[in-house]
């Protein structure tokens, strides 16, 4: 009897002892700013392309003169729809829809694989255009910064793919892979010369969320942040300086003299 009473009074006190266990607060491990980050952050992307192309949409898509090449509203179809499914994956995990996630999962492969290509497509039948229209010499070189986001993007959209079964590989790098795709949206807010500063800003978010959550910086941002940097400086100053042989290269890589 002895025994079983002292048993009833352990189990009593461990259950009160875990009912009295606070909840996780704003910015601690498993809080709420751990459980929505990349959710928000996905947000913020959405609304970073929503902010930089709603300045230039009507004159230089809907209502255009001359009107674009049709590869244009191909382009804005494919990279819109990154973000949504950005948008609709990360709210899938959010409530813990798994299985929903992975599914869709295969559709954000296509989408993803389509993307570099009807980019690139893009960027040099637009480039050329601004070039032979508008007489916009400064076309020609950028075509580095272009490039860049691109093969970015497809970087760690690929490393994304190897790492499905790795929830924490998965997410930041799905996540530095959308953000490259910012760089054209934030050019209409602040400049073509400034649209790296902005981009760099959203992946440093990452790295301030992991020291927040776990005093560390991932291995992905660790590993994978400063090269591309490294690389984003590089593409700019090939763009602003215009050294002679690059810009050789793009014009015969866009067919203009």
């Amino acid at each position: 009897m002895n025994t079983q009473l002292d048993t009833s009074g352990i189990t009593a006190s461990l259950s009160q002892r875990t009912i009295a266990r606070p909840a996780p607060g704003i910015i601690e491990r498993n809080g709420l700013v751990d459980r929505y980050f990349y959710f928000l952050m996905a947000l913020v992307v959405a609304a970073a392309v929503v902010a930089g192309f709603s300045r230039t949409i009507d004159r230089r898509l809907i209502h255009a003169v001359p009107v674009r090449p049709w590869v244009l509203y191909l382009h804005g179809t494919v990279f819109f729809g990154w973000v949504i499914f950005f948008v609709a994956q990360s709210a899938l995990v959010r409530v813990r829809k798994v299985t929903l996630h992975r599914t869709l999962g295969w559709f954000g492969v296509a989408l993803g694989v389509v993307i570099p290509v009807v980019g690139m497509w893009t960027a040099i039948t637009m480039d050329r255009f601004e070039i032979l229209h508008f007489h916009f010499i400064k076309a020609s070189p950028f075509l580095s910064v272009q490039i860049n986001s691109l093969a970015a993007f497809t970087t760690f959209f690929a490393l994304a793919i190897v790492w499905r079964k790795r929830p924490e590989f998965h997410r930041r790098s799905i996540l530095i892979a959308s953000c490259m795709l910012t760089g054209a949206a934030f050019a209409r807010l602040v400049g073509l010369s400034w649209e790296s500063y902005p981009v760099d800003l959203l992946l440093l978010l990452g790295v301030l969320h992991d020291l927040l959550m776990t005093k560390r910086v991932h291995k992905v941002y660790l590993y994978g942040l400063p090269p591309l940097i490294a690389a984003q400086h590089i593409a700019m100053q090939l763009f602003l300086l215009a050294p002679p042989s690059w810009v050789r290269i793009t014009n015969a890589i866009l067919r203009v003299r």
